[in-house]
């Protein structure tokens, strides 16, 4: 059949959602140390085998993520520029006494998206709040620009990577619903007069290869950088999938994320930062950045076998309303709570399968009113969360940090009863922050 061709508008809020200045600077304030840990990990083959040993066995997905892994480490790495590009996710935290604090509820390491659409919305905010005849609060909304930071993480990685006629590859879905985010990115790459390409993980099986020195070709086009926007999630890998991703990761190109960095990403990953020594033993002679990262963990708890586990576990079922339970999985949508989270629990309270699973204090935002402006949905009050997103870009040649900083933010709200689930799985929308 014909591809259906439907163009929708990103859904956004009405107008801008007040955010507490004094959280927001904090959030920028610990992005490059988040991009340290997280290229930290990603170099760290001991701290992720002993971390995921116990995901491996019960989740499919991350042990064949992990063994691409070991088999590039053993044949040794062809890649020597290394681009991280990652999206630290963080709530505010309303206590019983009214006071807020920032909590990081993940930090994405493949595929963070939103960075160009959100380059666009204070734009759009700002012109809301002149037609409500209020131009001096209009005037204090922060540019924002994310898409720019991005690409400039890409070319330095492309221009590292030292191949003048080499180009960019975007790694893209087979059916793209947020293409108009990624097209953002890649104009600021034409315009440095950097090549880009899209190709899916099929037509990398059917067309890739790479030469003696593993340099990647793809329709003879030499490529230096591969930007994943894709291989996320299970759904995405048949046999042919995880060939090309192979090929992929034991090319040469600079691949964002390598797949260690992808595994650095996962839950279980995130658990494990927050015991007590473990980002002492990560960061070595770094305690502001330990500290300032702390700062920012919500209670974690693993669900191991053992006495620790089985504590929490009877804990989270008798006051599930305390609790988020979280899979190894990325996307949003994924999440369990209330109820439905006792039940998933006490089925698999005496299973191994549990470990595949992490436990996280749950977070009680104040709630504030907004329209959310959706395609095809009715245009009423809602009460709304925000969450608010750093984007960190990093760029690493051989030992040396050659790039680390903060690339921008993007706010994200959602009405209060959806309880889980992003923009792409169209629960959130996009919104600018008012710093208050």
């Amino acid at each position: 059949p014909p591809c259906v061709q439907v163009v929708n508008y990103a859904p956004f809020t009405l107008l801008p959602s007040a955010v507490p200045e004094a959280l927001f600077e904090q959030a920028y304030a610990v992005q490059q140390d988040f991009n340290l840990l997280v290229d930290a990990i990603s170099q760290n083959k001991e701290f992720l085998e002993q971390t995921l040993a116990s995901t491996i066995k019960v989740d499919d997905f991350t042990a064949q993520l992990f063994r691409i892994y070991m088999q590039v480490l053993e044949e040794g790495l062809a890649q020597t520029v290394f681009l991280g590009i990652n999206r630290s996710d963080y709530m505010f935290d309303c206590g019983v006494d009214g006071t807020t604090a920032l909590r990081q509820i993940e930090i994405n390491t493949i595929a963070a998206s939103f960075g160009g659409l959100t380059s666009r919305t204070a734009d759009v905010h700002g012109l809301v709040l002149k037609v409500l005849g209020k131009t001096k609060e209009a005037s204090r909304l922060l540019p924002n620009n994310p898409s720019k930071g991005l690409a400039w993480g890409i070319a330095k990685a492309w221009e590292l990577y030292g191949s003048q006629s080499a180009v960019v590859m975007f790694l893209v879905e087979e059916v793209q619903r947020n293409i108009f985010d990624q097209r953002c990115v890649e104009i600021e790459l034409w315009k440095r007069n950097i090549r880009v390409i899209r190709r899916r993980f099929r037509d990398v099986f059917e067309k890739g290869s790479l030469d003696g020195s593993r340099r990647l070709y793809i329709d003879g086009q030499e490529v230096a950088v591969v930007y994943y926007r894709e291989g996320y999630v299970p759904q995405t890998y048949n046999q042919q999938n995880w060939q090309a991703r192979l090929l992929l990761e034991r090319s040469r190109a600079v691949k964002c994320p390598d797949i260690a960095t992808q595994l650095a990403g996962t839950k279980k990953v995130q658990q494990e930062l927050s015991r007590p020594g473990t980002l002492e033993k990560l960061l070595p002679g770094h305690p502001e950045a330990v500290a300032r990262v702390r700062a920012t963990f919500a209670g974690l708890y693993s669900l191991d076998e053992g006495e620790e586990g089985d504590k929490i576990a009877a804990t989270a079922i008798a006051d599930p309303e305390r609790f988020v339970l979280k899979p190894q999985r990325e996307g949003g949508g994924n999440n369990l709570y209330g109820e439905e989270l006792r039940q998933v629990l006490e089925k698999i309270k005496d299973s191994p399968e549990r470990t595949s699973y992490i436990l996280m204090d749950k977070i009680k935002p104040q709630p504030a009113l907004n329209y959310l402006l959706r395609a095809h949905s009715p245009l009423q009050v809602s009460e709304c969360i925000s969450e608010l997103g750093i984007f960190g870009v990093y760029v690493r040649q051989g030992q040396k940090m050659v790039l680390n900083k903060a690339a921008g933010h993007l706010l994200r709200t959602k009405a209060i009863e959806h309880a889980d689930g992003g923009v792409a799985a169209g629960v959130a929308v996009l919104d600018t922050p008012y710093l208050v």
